[in-house]
């Protein structure tokens, strides 16, 4: 599984686009980019490293894999 670099692994947001709009009414156009982060996850047992927005996280809709112990 590869990680899709604009969409969120569990709500699906991604890049807005839309107009830059000026005093004088010039457009031009311009992204709304998701807060994205990398989180290490368990899906099926295993630990993937998915891309997460930051409202999901917060929300706690992914349970972040726990960190390996270290062996000595």
């Amino acid at each position: 599984m590869a990680i899709n670099r604009s969409r969120c692994f569990t709500c699906g947001k991604g890049v807005a686009y839309g107009n830059n709009v000026s005093h004088a009414n010039n457009k031009s156009r311009r992204t709304w980019k998701p807060n994205l982060q990398v989180a290490r996850i368990l899906l099926d047992g295993k630990v993937v490293k998915v891309k997460v927005c930051t409202r999901c996280l917060a929300a706690g809709k992914v349970q972040r894999a726990p960190r390996a112990a270290r062996v000595a």
